[in-house]
């Protein structure tokens, strides 16, 4: 983008003090080698962001760049896509250049079209398009002031667009205050920060700006600024003229925040009434839209009535778009604390009465209108909440219930609703300890009530996560079920959503007892179970016996998954077992990077991240799944879900023992069982026992490898209630037969073939028909091999059929019938090594030479190899710096710096922080005898 060279610009655009800055700004978006760019500016309040926002966009526009503008509003923040609503207000003719399919997306999400709330990828995706289509014939620079109030919708558009601007004609400039949390996802991005100004610039500013103060009161002024740019314009207007000219009237300093208040709050204490009324109206609204500051007060206030507010510099208006923006976003918050409560009240009415088609705007301006509790407006604010967890916007709902609980107009309505916003925020929202909060404050409202549903399944949860005791958990919710007064209707939804939790509650526990009861409840729902939740209990539950009948219904939801976070988790929960992962992969990659860039709730992107590592396990792609693992733990840890972590450990586990990294296998596996055990998590326990089998099995220790397999499930049949059991069916199948149990391996695959998992996927038909092929003698084996891997899609599961193959050409080579065995030997020994499966390419590799053919050798463990970056960061975190001081250090997020130390462990072989020290020892005494 030459066009933005700062050598083109006009001089009216030059800041004092900002000549580097602005320098920098325009050498970074105008360098030729780089077509498109995106820059994030920052510094604390007042230092000059929006007027260097301001000459960079003025310099744009006369060099022929078109400029784009949109500014973050404090009372918009929970309004979806209200700050990209500002960006394309003057983009709106030029949607028709777009697909039918992006146009109406982009209609909808900025509020100018009707229909169902879009997709997020959609809606980012039609806004990026957009603006390429644009910037071919005019160069585009989107400039955002205030990026952390803008919205979470527009946060994640935003985002997503800074990121795929190479190759474009467009350039993304955006501002932020120190200190403050934003939804937008900066890593990755490059980031300027404006520093306070120095003396010489302070001085020169100051003289500029008030020329009559004296020159001893400027350097009081200039002190206390503190290089503050605003405070430096700003602070001599509220002196008298004696002060202005005399160091000795100039009152004592006070603290900077305090000092901008007053002196906004001056200033429009000193505007006609209908200024004021209008400028309220304009902060309440939040969008800048002009049109609808003048319908709200219409009657009392026109646009002109603006005009002493702009004289005062406090706001600007532009007659192209009308649109209102305040210089600063203080002056926005004086003029409603400086508004009385009736009159912040009767602009809050005014607003809902023109915002009569914008249910959530108009629930939420209500909401601020009520004197005293409104059963209505509580009512409309309940459904507002509705919509917003509908698209995701779980935070948003927790806030619209929180608000309608407090204008309840009973007890145990307020009860209700707050109850309701605390299993939001443990269910969807993340937030565990807003959520004990309100389930606290919920039952502060109404002590001798009922608790609803809603309040025990979030206790439930609570209890989960922070005490992991299932036993307490599982049976709080169940009586809160016998004797709720839902009268087992479908429709109650606090009752739907408690069963899917006790689903949950039923497969960490692991023992069959548990789900007799919630069977009997789904059953007893009228006038039928929802089909979301029917599907579960069927594939989730005991998959070996009930998965093959809802096939069918799973396959259905599927199709229909849509993108509702909640949704998207269920239906993969329900896939889990009956290998159908894959099917919804693409919705679990998406909500992945939604929660990424801080647009999915915490939950839903765990639970993504597990799901996602667990398909990626299954096909072979190890080294994605030990990624998402870390990060997944990384996740854990910064948000407390410390319950979680067991099944990131378990992917790491399974990926590190077949590998043929025992030990780290082992300390993994160890640490699931120390902390599921105590704590009645036997779920967790059996997804140990399969890693540990597996672990053995590859390792040649076919006694250990029994022992395990057989308390997932013992010889002879498949354990109800623990679906794992058939993922460790083979495991135990071979380590019998290695181990002279022949009865009780041919028990096993002769359990395998009566259940139904067979019936599930392909690949559990292959296990079964394998099973089978290893509990046949002689030569009748061969042709069951030949079924098994005859199978549709065995590229799918590379692993599981390079097993296959190694058992095929083993017995081959014992009934020799030698060229076959090396051909089946042969592909398993190469699908090994790909894996990096070193035990079982060794084992494959033996075979093959005694079959007289020669193989590579396998691949033998070398030394521990860290990237630079990995470390560094193990060495410090090894000296005991957090992760948050490690960020700092090495300029990196604490989020990151936590997924390298969980990639660390498993290469190091230790599972724990605590450990750093001796591995990085052992590490450097294994280089110095390398060398």
């Amino acid at each position: 983008m030459n066009d933005l060279d700062s050598t083109a610009c006009p001089a009216s655009t030059r800041l004092i003090g900002r000549d580097r800055d602005l320098a920098f700004i325009h050498s970074f978006l105008g360098n030729s080698t780089v077509q498109g760019a995106a820059l994030l500016l920052s510094g604390e309040a007042g230092v000059g962001k929006t007027a260097v926002l301001d000459a960079v966009a003025n310099g744009a526009t006369y060099n022929g760049v078109r400029v784009l503008r949109a500014a973050g509003v404090q009372f918009e923040a929970d309004i979806s896509y209200a700050g990209l609503n500002q960006l394309f207000v003057p983009l709106f003719d030029d949607f028709d250049i777009l697909d039918t399919v992006h146009r109406d997306a982009l209609r909808v999400a900025v509020g100018i079209g009707g229909g169902p709330a879009p997709d997020r990828l959609l809606t980012s995706t039609a806004a990026l398009l957009l603006l390429r289509l644009l910037s071919v014939q005019t160069p585009l620079l989107i400039v955002i002031d205030d990026l952390p109030w803008l919205d979470l919708a527009t946060n994640a558009v935003l985002g997503f667009v800074a990121r795929r601007l190479v190759g474009s004609r467009i350039g993304f400039l955006a501002a932020s205050r120190d200190g403050s949390e934003s939804f937008f996802e900066s890593s990755g991005l490059t980031e300027h920060r404006l520093e306070p100004l120095d003396d010489a610039a302070s001085a020169e500013l100051l003289a500029l700006a008030h020329p009559s103060v004296s020159p001893a009161v400027r350097r009081r002024v200039a002190a206390e600024a503190r290089g503050n740019p605003l405070a430096l314009v700003e602070l001599p207007t509220a002196l008298s003229a004696e002060q202005r000219s005399t160091l000795a009237a100039v009152p004592g300093v006070l603290p900077l925040s305090e000092r901008l208040q007053a002196l906004f709050a001056s200033r429009v204490a000193g505007l006609p009434d209908r200024s004021r009324e209008l400028l309220l109206i304009a902060a309440l609204d939040g969008t800048g839209d002009l049109a609808s500051v003048e319908a709200a007060a219409s009657g009392r206030a026109s646009v002109d009535d603006l005009a002493p507010a702009e004289l005062e510099r406090l706001v600007t208006v532009s007659a192209d778009n009308r649109r209102l923006s305040f210089r600063h976003p203080l002056i926005g918050s004086a003029v409603v604390e400086l508004a009385t409560a009736s009159e912040r009240r009767r602009a809050h009415r005014s607003l809902a009465d023109v915002l009569s088609d914008q249910l959530e705007r108009r629930a939420w301006h209500l909401g601020e209108a009520a004197v005293g509790p409104d059963e209505a407006v509580a009512t409309l604010l309940e459904e507002a909440a509705r919509r917003r967890l509908r698209r995701g916007d779980a935070l948003g709902a927790v806030t619209a219930l929180t608000r309608a609980a407090g204008l309840s107009t009973t007890a145990s309505e307020e009860s209700r609703r707050m109850a309701e916003a605390a299993y939001v925020g443990v269910d969807s929202g993340g937030e565990l300890e807003d959520a004990s909060r309100l389930l606290a404050g919920s039952r502060r409202a109404h002590p001798s009530g009922q608790e609803t549903l809603h309040a025990a399944a979030a206790s439930a949860f609570l209890l989960l996560n922070r005490d992991s005791d299932i036993d307490t958990a599982y049976q709080l919710l169940v009586g809160a079920i016998e004797s709720g007064q839902h009268g087992f209707a479908a429709s109650d939804d606090g009752l739907v959503e408690a069963l899917h939790l006790l689903v949950l509650l039923c497969w960490y526990g692991g023992d069959p007892k548990l789900w007799q009861p919630l069977l009997a409840y789904v059953d007893r729902l009228t006038p039928e179970p929802p089909e979301l939740l029917w599907v579960i209990t069927q594939t989730f539950g005991d998959a070996a016996r009930t998965g093959p009948v809802a096939l069918p219904r799973l396959a259905e939801l599927i199709n229909t998954v849509g993108d509702d976070p909640t949704r998207v988790i269920r239906v993969g929960t329900a896939s889990v077992f009956a290998d159908r992962l894959g099917e919804i992969r693409w919705a679990t990659r998406r909500l992945v990077e939604q929660g990424r860039t801080g647009t999915a709730p915490v939950r839903r992107h765990l639970g993504a991240l597990m799901h996602l590592g667990l398909d990626y396990l299954h096909l072979g792609r190890w080294e994605d799944a030990m990624q998402l693992a870390a990060e997944g733990l990384a996740l854990s840890e910064d948000h407390d879900y410390r319950f979680y972590t067991w099944y990131f450990q378990y992917i790491q586990a399974i990926v590190t023992g077949v590998q043929g990294d025992g030990e780290t296998s082992a300390a993994l596996t160890e640490e699931i069982v120390r902390w599921a055990t105590p704590r009645g998590t036997h779920g967790a326990r059996f997804f140990a026992c399969h890693a540990r089998a597996l672990a053995a099995v590859g390792s040649g220790d076919f006694e250990t490898a029994y022992q395990h397999a057989s308390a997932l499930s013992p010889p002879g049949t498949i354990a109800p209630y623990v679906p794992i059991a058939m993922w460790g069916t083979m495991d135990l199948v071979e380590a019998a037969i290695r181990t002279g149990r022949k009865e009780e391996a041919a028990a096993h695959a002769a359990a395998m073939r009566e259940s139904a998992m067979a019936g599930l996927s392909t690949r559990l038909e292959l296990l079964v028909l394998a099973c089978e092929a290893l509990t046949t003698p002689g030569e009748a084996a061969l042709a069951l091999f030949e079924r098994a891997l005859a199978l549709p899609g065995p590229e799918r599961w590379p692993f599981d059929v390079a097993r296959v193959r190694l058992y095929h050409g083993e017995r081959l080579r014992r009934l020799r019938v030698t060229t076959e065995a090396r051909e089946q030997l042969a592909q398993a020994l190469d699908a090994f090594q790909r894996l990096g499966a070193k035990p079982w390419a060794a084992r494959a590799a033996a075979e093959l030479r005694a079959s007289g053919q020669s193989s590579p050798n396998a691949a033998r463990p070398g030394p521990v190899a860290l990237t630079a970056q990995e470390l560094q960061i193990a060495t410090l975190a090894a000296t005991g710096l957090t992760n948050k001081q490690i960020a700092e250090r090495l300029f990196l997020s604490h989020r990151t710096i936590g997924t390298h130390l969980y990639q660390i462990y498993p290469k190091l072989g230790i599972t724990s922080r605590a450990a750093l020290r001796d591995a990085l020892s052992r590490l450097d005494s294994e280089a110095v005898d390398g060398s």
